[in-house]
């Protein structure tokens, strides 16, 4: 399946039918009056998110949204079917953006949750409902209230606890590989990853979802490389693992690059927790793998966990510190069920 996070499309509500102009006409009944119903209302556009989506691509091939007007009124006080909502179901994580990209109108995050964005326009009037003491055979009516319609931009932000940060090679995808189910494109070169990876980690009786995105190199703020567009993909996330490749030629370099990437995008991804991490120490000596990790540990003021995506050492210890970031979603319900304070947590 092609991944796609953002697309344009465009929606319209539909216009509320028209009420009727009719008057009762019955054998041996001399005063019938007017009897025109009203129109009925135009159908709404409501986005829906649903679970087991996660790309837009859809929108790329349909992207015209019209929903049915309602019909018109008839006789005998009849008033005209409705038309039926039109439901866009979108991924968990998607965004619904006004057409200058300014304003978030919407932002779906859990399964299930269901957002009028378009209303339908109400029906007109029929002539019965015009009739008063003084005008007793009206023939006037409502042709109906009109639709509303919009250009719109969809963009997905993929919901996950854990987000994985590095330079080009920096052993993401091998990671991501080894702790849980996904199955990344690994190799010997730059971009290798091209879209997100989203995977479930199972450590220690929990579960957590941890995005790959495509590496940061300098300058992805202003384009370079794949840019930084990705980046709206761990948002939400509640900690970002940051991988430093052991062979790159300085590794404190290694990461202040990436870091003031992460700044220059903001967002608040320079202020979430991180774990930092030295990867494929499985290439290298003890002696060298401290002095790596003490020369990381000065240029990022925090711990160096050693590791290797490739062999598994040291993703135990990595896995534990991610999950001393995220909220348990267990506590969270036992808690609620005990009927004291819950802890207010979602995975955004």
């Amino acid at each position: 399946m092609h991944f796609l996070d953002q697309a344009k499309i465009f929606a319209r509500s539909g216009a509320g039918g028209p009420g009727a102009v009719s008057f009762r006409r019955e054998k041996f009944i001399e005063y019938g009056g007017p009897d025109g119903g009203n129109g009925g209302k135009g159908g709404d556009i409501v986005f829906e998110a649903v679970a087991g989506l996660n790309t837009l691509i859809d929108f790329r091939y349909t992207q015209h949204f019209r929903a049915p007007r309602g019909h018109g009124g008839s006789g005998s006080n009849r008033t005209g079917g409705g038309g039926d909502d039109l439901v866009i179901k979108v991924p968990v994580g998607t965004q619904v953006l006004s057409e200058d990209k300014d304003e978030v109108l919407l932002d779906f995050t859990k399964v299930g949750q269901r957002e009028v964005f378009l209303r339908g326009g109400d029906g007109g009037r029929g002539n019965a409902s015009y009739k008063t003491s003084t005008n007793r055979a009206p023939r006037q009516q409502g042709t109906g209230w009109p639709h509303e319609e919009a250009w719109v931009w969809l963009r997905l932000k993929l919901l996950a606890d854990a987000g994985l940060v590095g330079l080009p090679n920096a052993g993401k995808s091998t990671f991501i590989n080894a702790v849980t189910n996904a199955q990344a494109k690994v190799g010997a070169y730059a971009f290798t990853t091209t879209r997100p990876q989203l995977g479930v980690v199972r450590h220690k009786g929990r579960e957590f979802v941890i995005a790959d995105i495509p590496g940061l190199i300098e300058g992805a703020a202003d384009g370079a490389g794949i840019g930084d567009r990705f980046l709206g993909h761990i948002e939400r996330c509640r900690v970002l693992l940051h991988l430093v490749d052991a062979n790159d030629a300085d590794v404190a370099e290694s990461y202040r690059i990436v870091r003031d990437e992460l700044e220059a995008y903001g967002a608040g991804l320079a202020d979430k927790p991180h774990v930092v991490a030295l990867n494929k120490i499985d290439t290298l000596d003890d002696e060298l793998i401290a002095a790596l990790s003490a020369e990381l540990e000065d240029a990022s003021g925090t711990e160096v966990l050693p590791i290797s995506g490739a062999s598994g050492v040291g993703a135990d210890w990595a896995l534990d510190r991610l999950l001393e970031a995220i909220p348990d979603t267990a506590a969270s319900v036992e808690a609620d069920d005990d009927g004291e304070d819950a802890i207010e947590w979602s995975p955004v």
